[in-house]
């Protein structure tokens, strides 16, 4: 078997391409300060730092450890009315009604509306079934990848699921019967989206844009690449099953093989960060003031991306996003009907003309790549997941606000967080933690996240004690300053630093005293949002391509293990 290897020559160079993060939430306007140089950004953070007035007020005891449960991404999954029903509305499903679960670009409003606007004809179309019994559909609206999540856990099934791509479905087929309905409902494909003088740079030294080519540019450090959530987005999925199968030649038995996983990790080595959803990359390009190069999109999401509409180039990928409906478990004849009846309505001139009017018309493209078995894409996500910070070392610093606005359910909602994470931490990572009211607090030094670092860890989190004013700003610089201490040691150390506030700042300094410098010293900030400025909180994320995270109380678990699960 043969792997591919990287380049050995760098015939061209280019500047390295920034990938703004949204995982699971949308990010604010960018900072208008030029970033600082990072020489100059680390020497302006030790002058902050100094300012402050910092206190060192380490932990000072332990406290027990359970064992590890062996959580994983589906374990945290919130309740399932967390995600909307659309169809018929927010009151739930009706008597009768086939649940269909179906990916968030076709079942929103809008543009991203198509589905939606096809399952609400339908019910007012009176369609019956051979016996006379109306026949109607709910939707609810949820990505690909969750979806999966659900259904290969069992507990809750929908009636039919209709995810972008048919990766999902392979995979799904490992833990319930799936019955095609359709193995295509409306057209989209997934693409890499850059910059037309970047696409002509690359054709000057490869020739054709084809996604090969671009593995190589990356693998061979030449481009830094990023992309969305394999465990959530459909683009993020067929990206990874793309760069595998480049790198393995084709050969789907060495997808997950010891020696395609080590060039994937050298691949990993320019990916710094990705996005949970498409929707959400959507979201941070068109938030950003002009600095995104490359990326990854779907064409229907690109197509309805105005900024995107001069001076970018989308170059397909992998296999087609062509939303296939499959109807899940045993089924009844009269839902397997309903279903064929749902089908066939949105195959109507007049739906297939509306999903061409919201985008999903893309370029012809035929897919370089085919769908493996279920059981192969499972092993191709754990190849991600291993490998994913390109063997670096990991470090995260945690910044607790302790300040008055956090008592009550707030600060419960923090502790809570703070254990669920420990779960998600790698025990290689290096673990510190900053508390902050009015005063930024160092309680726990950065350090391997052994079962000593977690007893102390977790005696933090369970005596947080809320009071006093909120120097947010204060606290980040403390953490900042921890990590990039730690990065000096070790400049190969992955560093991230996570927020958990409710982001109303009354004391210390402010965004436009430290936005240069945290741009410069280009450490990412996650901020986690307990019933937050969620604008604010955008702010700082956006500096850094890094992620703003709406904790509500039901779902924050998810929330955090999906941060942990795609940030390191």
């Amino acid at each position: 078997m043969t792997v591919r290897r990287p380049r050995a020559s760098l015939i061209a160079a280019f500047a390295g391409f920034a990938l703004v993060a949204a995982a699971c939430g949308e990010l604010g306007n960018d900072t208008s300060s030029e970033p600082l140089d990072p020489v100059a950004a680390s020497e302006r953070l030790d002058e902050l730092a100094d300012e402050i007035g910092w206190i060192d007020n380490q932990v000072t005891r332990s406290a027990s450890i359970p064992p590890p449960t062996g959580a994983n991404l589906a374990d945290t999954l919130p309740d399932l009315d967390e995600f909307e029903i659309v169809v018929p509305g927010s009151g739930g499903v009706p008597a009768g009604a086939v649940e269909i679960w179906a990916s968030t670009e076709k079942s929103g409003e809008g543009t991203d509306g198509w589905m939606t606007e096809v399952a609400t004809d339908f019910n007012n179309s009176g369609a019956t079934l051979a016996d006379g019994t109306p026949a109607t559909v709910a939707l609810r609206r949820i990505a690909s990848g969750t979806g999966y999540q659900y259904i290969a856990r069992g507990q809750e099934l929908p009636d039919a699921f209709s995810p972008s791509n048919e990766l999902w479905i392979e995979m799904a087929g490992e833990f319930q019967t799936m019955t095609e309905v359709r193995s295509r409902m409306v057209d989209n494909v997934a693409g890499i989206v850059m910059k037309n003088e970047t696409a002509d740079e690359l054709r000057a030294t490869y020739g054709e844009l084809s996604a090969e080519n671009l593995v190589d540019a990356v693998i061979a450090g030449e481009l830094v690449m990023g992309y969305t959530d394999p465990f959530a987005s459909s683009t993020g999925l067929n990206f990874l099953l793309t760069v595998l199968d480049s790198i393995a030649e084709g050969d789907e038995t060495q997808l997950a093989s010891p020696d395609v996983a080590s060039v994937f990790e050298q691949f990993q080595r320019q990916v710094p960060f990705v996005a949970l959803t498409t929707l959400q990359m959507r979201d941070s390009v068109e938030n950003d003031t002009g600095t995104l190069d490359t990326f990854v999109m779907e064409w229907q999401t690109y197509t309805n991306t105005d900024s995107l509409q001069s001076g970018f180039e989308f170059i397909p990928f992998g296999v087609r996003h062509d939303n296939p409906l499959y109807a899940v478990g045993d089924v009844t004849a009269a839902e397997s009907e309903t279903l064929e009846l749902f089908a066939a309505f949105a195959e109507q001139p007049e739906y297939q003309e509306l999903a061409i009017e919201f985008g999903f018309d893309p370029p012809p493209y035929t897919p370089t790549v085919e769908a493996p078995s279920g059981s192969t894409l499972i092993e191709v996500q754990n190849v991600w997941k291993d490998k994913k910070d390109g063997g670096r070392p990991v470090a995260t610093v945690f910044v607790v606000d302790v300040s008055g606005s956090m008592e009550g359910t707030r600060i419960q909602s923090v502790r809570e967080a703070m254990i669920s994470a420990r779960e998600f931490v790698k025990p290689e990572t290096e673990v510190g933690v900053v508390e902050f009211n009015d005063t930024a607090m160092k309680r726990l030094d950065v350090a391997e996240f052994d079962l000593n670092q977690q007893g102390r860890y977790t005696a933090i989190a369970e005596d947080l004690s809320p009071g006093g004013g909120t120097a947010m700003y204060d606290g980040i610089v403390l953490g900042l300053k921890m990590l990039d201490d730690q990065r000096a040691a070790d400049p190969e150390l992955k560093t991230l630093l996570v927020v958990l506030t409710d982001g109303e700042t009354t004391d210390g300094l402010r965004f436009e005293d430290v936005d240069d410098m945290i741009a410069g010293l280009r450490i990412p900030i996650y901020t986690v949002g307990f019933e937050a400025d969620l604008e604010e909180l955008g702010r700082v994320s956006s500096l850094v391509e890094a992620a703003s995270i709406d904790a509500s109380e039901d779902d924050v678990e998810f929330k955090i293990a999906a941060l942990f699960n795609a940030g390191g």
